[in-house]
């Protein structure tokens, strides 16, 4: 049993470890996330952007190669261009691939090695154009890339009509400045549209670098006020704990001190003070009073527990009336209730019981239309010898009571303190306002 509630508590702590962390953790993982996204842009982008300089220049050397075959009918330059073409060849092949429903990924793969780009490259460069096609600087530079289409085209026939008139013999001059001519301007053509090709992805390439910098930075100031406010929770989350530990404490500590019926001191607070009270040597006289209900068993008997604790509420507010701030009141247990009362003499202390004597015989406890008189016997024990222990006082206290009920009930009995019990008959007087 106790293996199984250990491995519990276990793993209640680990869940709550667990979802303690589990906010910072998503806070990492959150902005590596981004910061994994921006890197796979901008490498992307720089891809595109080294692609576009080998893409043009290839297309130009593949123009300049064709014009020295053109004159020289040397094949070493006729391979140059063919080697130079297949490079926007490829990059075109790519593109279309890319375009195709569906995506041909690996078709756009081989050509994008074919327009020698890094292996390495090929992936961004196809993620990106297959997800941001259609931002807006992407998609111009495509727009001036697929102008070049028919460019590339028309060099690539303008090769193979050259390679098939050299085959024939020497083209004459006229023919050879015609064919140059027009190589010049399908280079011109091209020009325009790289040029374009570039300056947009320059621009794109920065404003890319601009918009990734700020989502990063708002980014983590989301993810620090995130953790900000994370960590205020759990301040809070803390004070509340403390708070309630410190009213559970307080409140544990009230129970341990008070009967959890009338709300008074319990037994071991009574006797606490009492202590506290024999061992003040500067105090001055102590007055004890013990006092028994005498038909609290009665109550009980005829109509029930519940009865007898509202009996036992009523009885408790009616002694706790009119009595001195540094009075204390106590139920001891049962119908026993006991009262410490500070700088009081023997009189005093018999005139307060006499006092409670006469408001409890007064008082009329009703209950199922049936009513009944509450009389108390009331022992009382004068305390000036502070060398008196505890247990010798409550037994002081507890034979003038015992002899209360043996001369009848309803009455109050005081001990001096010494072994003799000795009566006292009260005279009415102001007990609480000279002890005031």
């Amino acid at each position: 049993m106790f293996g199984r509630t250990s491995t519990s508590m276990k793993g209640h702590s680990f869940l709550h470890v667990i979802k303690l962390v589990s906010p910072f953790v998503m806070v990492v993982l959150l902005q590596a996330a981004i910061a994994g996204f921006s890197l796979e842009v901008m490498s992307s982008v720089r891809a595109y952007v080294a692609g576009e300089a080998l893409w043009s220049r290839s297309q130009k050397n593949a123009v300049y190669f064709l014009n020295l075959y053109l004159h020289s009918g040397d094949p070493g330059q006729f391979a140059q261009y063919q080697a130079s073409l297949a490079v926007p060849i490829g990059d075109e092949f790519a593109r279309w691939a890319l375009e195709r429903d569906p995506v041909d990924i690996e078709s756009a793969r081989i050509g994008f090695l074919q327009g020698g780009n890094h292996p390495e490259d090929v992936s961004g460069l196809i993620w990106l154009y297959r997800y941001f096609n259609r931002v807006s600087f992407l998609q111009e530079a495509i727009q001036e890339w697929r102008a070049t289409d028919p460019i590339l085209l028309e060099l690539s026939v303008f090769g193979e009509l050259i390679r098939s008139e050299l085959a024939n013999g020497p083209i004459q001059d006229d023919r050879v400045q015609f064919l140059s001519s027009r190589l010049s301007e399908l280079n011109t053509q091209f020009t325009v549209h790289a040029k374009r090709f570039s300056t947009v992805l320059g621009e794109g390439s920065r404003a890319i670098k601009v918009m990734l910098t700020c989502i990063n930075v708002a980014s983590a100031a989301t993810l620090i006020l995130l953790l900000i406010w994370h960590t205020r929770r759990l301040v809070l989350q803390r004070q509340a704990f403390e708070t309630a530990l410190h009213a559970e404490k307080e409140r544990l500590a009230w129970q341990a001190s008070h009967d959890w019926l009338t709300g008074l001191s319990n037994r071991r607070a009574f006797e606490a003070r009492l202590q506290s009270e024999l061992e003040n040597p500067a105090a001055g006289a102590l007055g004890l009073i013990l006092l028994d209900l005498d038909q609290f068993k009665g109550v009980n008997d005829s109509c029930g527990h519940l009865a007898g604790d509202r009996l036992l509420r009523e009885v408790s507010r009616l002694l706790q009336q009119g009595r001195h701030a540094d009075d204390l009141v106590a139920r001891l247990g049962g119908d026993e209730f006991g009262l410490i009362l500070p700088r009081c003499s023997a009189f005093d202390a018999a005139d307060i019981a006499e006092r409670l004597r006469r408001s409890l015989e007064q008082f009329s406890f009703a209950w199922d239309d049936r009513c009944f008189v509450a009389t108390a016997s009331i022992g009382v024990a004068c305390i000036a010898d502070r060398n008196t222990t505890l247990e010798d006082a409550m037994r002081c206290a507890d034979a003038a009571c015992y002899r209360a009920k043996e001369k009848g009930r309803n009455r109050v009995q005081v001990e001096s303190g010494r072994p003799s019990v000795v009566a006292v008959t009260p005279q009415p007087r102001e007990a609480l306002a000279a002890r005031a």
